[in-house]
């Protein structure tokens, strides 16, 4: 059999009939434009989740209380008080895997300047917390170990606090009252905007975790641990050292079940990176629906083109011409039907993409591998929903297909 002849027939036979060939090609062309698009828009979903959960701190690992129990009652894991300045010098000297570690407290409340107020969330850390959670100082400087140590009235503000409370003045040097105790601003945090969970990153005030421990919360001890794995491939280990020395200085027993959570950020990647999965996994089975409709579409076609050209399938047979040879020639335009349709509709998919990402700001990701697997359901398609038809007209009696009318 002359391929090249079948295809020249196939594209023949499609050209007599345009308009029909293309309304066949719709399904097609819709089903592989959506199933691109949806992808698209879930894989950058993903990829949005990962870059702003990695711009929160990559390695990053938090250890909280957990809940005590105190006269036979179980406490929430707010109420417990069972972290310790201890537990963080600890940590620092038995986990190598650790690179940095700060204590971590916190309040929120009314941010007031002059006439203006804000509310807002004061965090209480030491210096090695901004390499942490991956803060840079836009102006001004950090406090010092000194400011840490005498419990000094100093504070940083993130970008937002600024834009509220300061307008255009310069706030470095100014004095900011949180919980009615005066705090200096010796810095502004660099710009992070949101994070993965929609929390802005810059709605916030540092300032030592002595300040904010002695002289606002009035609590001796601390509410969670903030540390950095020395890298991602160290996270486990990091999180086994700092379970062990949390339990050591707990004074916890073997069998006792710890009185504190310990939770790395990549833990948090990975539970929303399986969700974006699922959800892009469901889109582009609900969008292959359309593929699936537009294969029916070519079968429905290829019945009707098998009946329309019984006599010339008769005449071939009785020239020579064999069964298989009918068989493929059918095939062959079943699949032109559906690369055709597949290749608009991974060119319409690009566009639409583009004007989605253009026009509602959605972040998206168009993959080799999704195009390359619509290419491939195309031609798979023409195959699947093509055999039958092309079967039947490669099973016809040429007796029979020559008489008909």
């Amino acid at each position: 059999m002359n391929y090249t002849n079948s295809v020249k027939i196939a594209l023949s036979a499609l050209r007599r009939n345009k308009f029909r060939a293309f309304l066949t090609m719709l399904g097609i062309i819709i089903g592989v434009a959506s199933v691109i698009v949806m992808l698209a828009i879930g894989q950058g979903s993903k990829k949005s989740i990962q870059d702003q959960m990695s711009g929160m701190g990559t390695n990053l690992i938090f250890a909280m209380p957990g809940g005590e129990q105190k006269g036979g009652i179980r406490m929430g894991n707010s109420d417990a008080q069972s972290m310790k300045l201890s537990d963080v010098e600890a940590i620092e000297k038995n986990c190598p895997a650790i690179s940095d570690v700060s204590p971590e407290v916190r309040s929120s409340g009314q941010a007031v300047y002059g006439n203006q107020n804000w509310p807002t969330s004061i965090y209480g850390v030491n210096n090695k917390y901004f390499n942490i959670r991956k803060y840079t100082i836009g102006s001004g400087r950090s406090f010092t170990e000194t400011e840490i140590q005498t419990y000094a009235k100093v504070c940083l503000v993130g970008k937002t606090v600024v834009e509220n409370l300061f307008g255009l003045t310069d706030p470095i040097g100014q004095t900011v009252r949180f919980k009615n105790i005066p705090l200096l601003i010796v810095g502004v945090l660099g710009e992070k905007g949101e994070n993965g969970m929609g929390q802005d990153q810059d709605d916030l005030i540092m300032a030592p975790f002595t300040t904010v421990q002695k002289r606002i919360l009035a609590i001796t001890y601390i509410q969670s641990i903030a540390a950095s794995a020395a890298s991602e491939t160290q996270n486990e280990a990091a999180i086994q050292e700092i379970t062990q020395s949390l339990r050591s200085s707990h004074k916890l027993k073997e069998g006792d079940p710890d009185d504190f959570q310990v939770r790395s950020q990549s833990e948090m990647v990975q539970m929303f990176s399986s969700i974006s999965n699922i959800m892009t996994a469901l889109l582009g089975a609900i969008s292959g629906i359309s593929l699936l409709v537009g294969g029916i579409g070519i079968m429905n076609i290829m019945y009707v083109s098998v009946t329309e050209r019984t006599r010339e399938i008769g005449l071939r047979l009785s020239v020579g011409g064999r069964g298989n040879d009918i068989l493929m020639q059918f095939l062959i335009e079943s699949v032109l039907l559906s690369v055709f349709g597949g290749v608009i509709g991974i060119s319409l998919g690009i566009i639409a993409t583009s004007i989605t990402a253009s026009v509602m700001n959605w972040p998206v990701v168009i993959t080799t591998v999704s195009i390359v697997m619509a290419f491939f359901v195309c031609s798979a398609i023409g195959i699947f929903f093509g055999w039958y038809p092309a079967r039947k007209a490669a099973g016809l009696n040429p007796i029979d297909a020559l008489r008909y009318e």
